[in-house]
C-alpha cells in the first residue's frame, strides 16, 4: 500500500497510522519512503531534496534509480517473506511531479518506473487531496528543493494527482485530507480490511 500527496497533505502521518495499525493486527510490516527506504536511496534523497537545482530528466531519472533500488533491496524481499508494505510515495509521485508537472510525459515516466521495478504496482494507493495552500500551510521546518517550487507549480502536480487518480480508481483511493487525521486513518483502514 501507499500513500501520495502534495507535500504537507498528511500522507506521512496516514502512512505511519496504518503501519502501526497493521502491526496491532500482528501482521509483520515494512514501512518505508520514497526516495529512500535504502542507504543509496537515503543518498540520493538527499541529492533530489537538499542538493542543487537540476534538470527534470535529471530529477526524474534520480527518483527512478532510487526506486529500483528500493524495490530490489526493500520491497520485493519484504514480498516474498509474506510481509504488508506501507509505501510513502511511490511511482504516481513521479508520474504527478516530474511526468506531468514538469512537463516530461506522464506515459515515459510511468513506463520508466515499471521498467526498472519490474512492473511492481501497489494493490492500493491512498491519495490524499488537500488544497497546495493548505498543504503548504502545514508544512514544517525548512522546505527541501522541491517544496520550495512555486505555488502555481504546486497547483500542477495537485491536478495531475487527481487525473492519475481518475484514470486507476480500482487501485488508487482519493481521500479527503482536510479531515481529522483519525477519520482518515479509518477509512484507509476500512478499505485495507478487504485486502487482508
Amino acid at each position: 500500500m501507499t500513500f501520495e500527496g502534495v507535500d504537507g497533505s498528511g500522507k506521512s502521518t496516514q502512512a505511519d497510522l496504518l503501519a502501526d495499525w497493521l502491526r496491532g493486527q500482528g501482521r509483520t510490516v515494512l514501512s518505508t519512503r520514497e526516495p529512500g527506504g535504502t542507504p543509496l536511496g537515503e543518498r540520493v534523497r538527499r541529492l533530489l531534496l537538499d542538493g542543487d537545482d537540476m534538470g527534470a530528466w535529471a530529477e526524474a531519472a534520480l527518483f527512478a534509480a532510487a526506486r529500483a533500488e528500493h524495490v530490489e533491496r526493500a520491497i520485493r524481499p519484504a514480498l516474498d517473506r509474506g510481509d504488508d508494505v506501507v509505501c510513502d510515495r511511490y511511482l504516481d509521485s513521479s508520474v504527478a511531479y516530474q511526468g506531468i508537472a514538469r512537463g516530461l510525459g506522464e506515459d515515459r515516466v510511468r513506463e520508466l518506473s515499471l521498467i526498472v521495478t519490474g512492473r511492481l504496482l501497489p494493490d492500493r494507493t491512498f491519495l490524499l487531496l488537500v488544497d497546495p495552500r493548505l498543504a503548504r500551510e502545514r508544512s514544517a521546518g525548512e522546505p527541501d528543493r522541491i517544496e520550495r517550487e512555486a505555488d502555481h507549480f504546486m497547483e500542477r502536480v495537485d491536478e495531475a494527482y487527481r487525473s492519475v487518480a481518475s484514470h486507476e480508481p480500482e487501485r488508487i483511493v482519493a481521500v479527503d485530507g482536510g479531515q481529522d487525521p483519525q477519520q482518515i486513518a479509518e477509512v484507509v483502514r476500512e478499505h485495507v480490511r478487504t485486502l487482508l
